[in-house]
């Protein structure tokens, strides 16, 4: 499969925050932090210097995922990761994961952190595939729903 991975447009916003609402309603369920993030991704990730990218393939959007600053400005967020739901099993979501890695050390990041939920038994094996590794989370983390927090170094 022919997948272009492609920076953030304002003319894709739509399409990450239907990918991601999808996948919360699927998984989980939508907190007031996520409704804010993904109706408004340049104030709250690209304006703060964080990005968006998206797995194309022709004029259709198959994935979403992105890096979100957080206090530490050589660590982001991997966040808001989505794959349509026709698009589940192609391993866009690895490809995702791939070139956030790849980007990150090229931009001279120290490392990439993320939340998740134990229920998510696929994705917490494919973090750890990549060397992601399960730190403590902390008391005030920003998701109710997550009961893992993990960091990759690059």
């Amino acid at each position: 499969m022919s997948v272009k991975i492609i920076h953030y447009q304002p003319e894709y916003a739509s399409a990450f925050y239907n990918l991601n609402i999808e996948w919360l309603k699927t998984f989980f369920y939508v907190e007031a932090y996520d409704e804010a993030v993904l109706s408004q991704p340049e104030t709250y990730i690209i304006n703060k210097g964080g990005h968006i990218f998206f797995a194309k393939q022709g004029e259709t959007i198959l994935g979403t995922v992105a890096l979100m600053p957080t206090d530490n400005p050589k660590l982001l967020e991997l966040t808001k990761m989505a794959v349509s739901p026709a698009s589940r099993g192609l391993k866009i979501g690895q490809q995702l994961m791939q070139y956030c890695i790849d980007y990150g050390k090229s931009i001279g990041l120290d490392g990439l952190m993320l939340y998740s939920n134990t229920i998510l038994e696929n994705a917490i094996y494919i973090y750890r595939k990549y060397g992601f590794i399960e730190i403590p989370v902390e008391p005030n983390s920003p998701y109710v729903r997550s009961n893992i927090k993990m960091v990759l170094e690059l």
